[in-house]
């Protein structure tokens, strides 16, 4: 069973009974194994930035095949934590970089629709421009 923490072969301590929601969560996502992520944990764990090598990949994957996968949050917020991502995590995964921006692109192309009920899963437009800044344009 493949986990970060195997990966990384760095053991994290127990964070305590003060600490927050979210690091008791990160330390356990830490030793969940990658082949049973969610798209939840992917979002939480690239949002914090652990993990990355590892589970970029993976999200990748996720989103060429549904580019607005969803979290607990809203349509789109895996890709919304892929993109705020910095440049050097992408080193090593160019191929996967050009086919999520390909995918993107026609995304973008599309033209919004002013009828929610048409389209709901269209992109909002702080997405959008993100989007549109990792394709840069």
């Amino acid at each position: 069973m493949t986990t970060i923490e195997n990966l990384e072969r760095d053991v994290w301590p127990d964070p305590g009974p003060d600490a927050s929601s979210l690091v008791r969560r990160c330390n356990e996502l830490r030793r969940k194994p990658l082949a049973a992520f969610t798209v939840e944990d992917l979002r939480v764990m690239l949002g914090q930035e652990i993990g990355v090598p590892a589970l970029l990949p993976i999200a990748v994957r996720v989103l060429l095949r549904d580019p607005l996968a969803e979290g607990d949050h809203y349509p789109g917020d895996l890709l919304s934590n892929v993109l705020r991502l910095p440049d050097s995590a992408w080193s090593g995964l160019r191929a996967e970089r050009k086919r999520l921006a390909s995918v993107l692109t026609e995304l973008v192309a599309r033209p919004p629709f002013s009828d929610p009920g048409l389209r709901p899963r269209d992109p909002d437009r702080q997405l959008r421009d993100a989007m549109l800044r990792f394709l840069g344009q």
